[in-house]
């Protein structure tokens, strides 16, 4: 692969995912090991070049020898066609383009609550965009859901299997109980907090889908999917606990998170 040289890429330090990817490029060769910096503390001679709160939404990409930056996907579509110009036309074609930008978007804009860290009370923080953070509870409870209902079949000799549409109301349900609890709680964590339990949510239910794919592969006694299912709920509840923590939120959320779902599972055997 083809190095891409005289450019330093600005990522967010405080994200885990961004380390992730930046690390990728430098162990692939496509980045110089001095090529990248945190955009929360720039080189000087960038800092005239560089808008700041964009590069804390977007991923910044500087050519240094003649100052001309790109955001977003464009920077990392610039690494990547370097390395491998095969993949320019189809980088520069209009419709992909669009759809990928949209999908960074989505991304970028909902990184620390897909995964959390500790973040500086001094520090430039990503702009926070409603619709993107409406789009991502929208997607994990609709995701989330669809796994739900296919591993209920699974539970169905021990737990009611109810509707066709009993996961989705349940998911719902959680995502309105525990705004309107944090609403009176902590209103200003509210986008913050509902995001993070859907992302528990949603990986929660991706782990599910290991249940799913051993159904397909293999007979077992249905009780180890009850034990599998009890074995990733503690896990969620365990990563909630460490969420709320990061968030500074204290038990409450957790504990109505969890009275959520008993009161849930009492009217599944009940009704």
């Amino acid at each position: 692969m083809k190095m891409l040289t005289n450019h330093i890429i600005l990522f967010d330090e405080e994200c885990p995912m961004c380390h992730f990817y930046i690390k990728g490029f430098v162990k692939a060769g496509m980045l110089d090991l001095n090529g990248r910096a945190a955009y929360q503390h720039p080189p000087a001679h960038l800092c005239q070049l560089v808008d700041r709160q964009r590069a804390a939404n977007e991923i910044a990409l500087v050519n240094t020898e003649n100052g001309e930056v790109t955001y977003g996907i464009k920077s990392l579509f610039k690494i990547i066609g370097h390395a491998m110009p095969v993949f320019k036309p189809l980088f520069a074609f209009g419709p992909f383009l669009f759809i990928i930008a949209k999908f960074y978007a989505f991304v970028s804009y909902n990184r620390k609550v897909i995964i959390p860290a500790n973040t500086k009370a001094d520090s430039i923080q990503p702009t926070f965009k409603i619709h993107y953070r409406i789009a991502y509870l929208l997607f994990t409870w609709f995701a989330t859901a669809y796994i739900l209902t296919a591993y209920a079949h699974l539970l169905s000799d021990s737990v009611p299997l109810g509707s066709a549409y009993r996961e989705y109301f349940i998911c719902g349900g959680q995502i309105f109980f525990q705004g309107l609890i944090i609403s009176f709680y902590r209103n200003g964590k509210l986008w913050d907090y509902l995001g993070n339990m859907m992302t528990i949510s949603f990986a929660g239910s991706l782990l599910l889908t290991l249940g799913l794919l051993v159904h397909q592969l293999f007979s077992i006694h249905p009780a180890l999917y009850i034990l599998y299912f009890l074995f990733v709920a503690g896990l969620m509840f365990l990563e909630h606990i460490r969420r709320s923590n990061i968030l500074k939120l204290g038990w409450v959320m957790t504990i109505t998170w969890a009275v959520y779902r008993l009161i849930i599972l009492g009217l599944i055997f009940n009704l």
